[in-house]
């Protein structure tokens, strides 16, 4: 690529980023106007905004970039895979297990709460893979009726069963958590989304998409997080006895794709150690993030 193509794409990067910032602004200011929800709905949608703002910025240096390695993709899938496992234990459970005991419930009656909240989420999404048609980078389609549907939509019903964990996990946290947790873990969870956004760019471009078409559909990617941010806090906010089961619901579903999707991909190439050393400094960013900020 030579010099002026570069100068002319990052330009295209800094305006996407000016607009991107201009968006979120204006979808909060129009949020307030017209007074729908209250400030935890409010501040999951931001959180959701900004974690798919995350990913978008993440697709951008595949316009730049040759392809990235497959032992740098699966360092960059494990490093997710840890913030994600970090985020479920000490922003979900943990909090969710306090929830239930300061509403009545004792210690083995919280756990079981939270317990049975993981396992219904894990359950749903273990459904919503079975039943969703969708293709994975590696293990290739599944999913009913998957192989009648155009590869190009197969990826993205992937990429939202990926997220849309993650916008639950903002949005019920912010709807049943102190802000500070809540902002912890959207701040982890968006960190993860940057590498992520890469990777799944990167990807595209690998199976043949053009670097337009994986960049666009990478972003596309983040879009499911505002959607499910603002679905689990309008859910939670309803009820506070909702908010142990909500805040297992989301760990659950987390985990389900931490052990479901991201580890068997990083680890089917030969880059296990890189993968699990990206998985452990994700983890410890994301309890550092939990811990400190709390």
């Amino acid at each position: 690529m030579n010099l002026l193509s570069r100068s002319f794409l990052l330009r295209k990067m800094l305006g996407f980023g000016i607009v991107l910032a201009a968006l979120v602004l204006g979808v909060q200011a129009l949020w307030q106007r017209i007074g729908v929800g209250d400030a935890r709905t409010l501040g999951a949608l931001t959180g959701g905004l900004i974690a798919a703002g995350a990913t978008a910025l993440g697709t951008l240096p595949v316009l730049l970039s040759q392809r990235l390695s497959e032992r740098t993709q699966d360092t960059l899938f494990g490093f997710g895979a840890g913030v994600m496992l970090a985020a479920s234990a000490f922003s979900l459970v943990v909090p969710g297990i306090d929830s239930a005991e300061r509403l009545g419930a004792g210690p083995w009656q919280a756990g079981l709460t939270v317990a049975a909240g993981i396992l219904l989420g894990g359950g749903l999404l273990l459904l919503l893979d079975r039943l969703l048609p969708h293709e994975h980078f590696i293990k290739g389609v599944e999913g009913w009726r998957a192989r009648t549907l155009r590869r190009t939509w197969l990826f993205v019903f992937a990429i939202a069963l990926h997220n849309l964990p993650e916008g639950l996990a903002i949005g019920v946290a912010f709807a049943g958590t102190d802000p500070v947790h809540a902002s912890a873990l959207a701040t982890g969870i968006a960190i993860q989304d940057v590498p992520e956004g890469l990777v799944v760019a990167a990807a595209l471009l690998a199976v043949g998409y053009t670097r337009g078409v994986a960049v666009l559909l990478g972003m596309a990617t983040g879009l499911v997080e505002p959607v499910g941010a603002v679905l689990g806090a309008v859910v939670v906010s309803h009820s506070a006895q909702l908010l142990p089961w909500g805040l297992g619901f989301a760990a659950g579903a987390m985990l389900f794709v931490i052990s479901h999707e991201i580890i068997p991909e990083s680890h089917r190439k030969g880059h296990e150690a890189f993968a699990t050393g990206g998985l452990m400094l994700g983890f410890v960013i994301m309890m550092v993030l939990d811990t400190a900020l709390a």
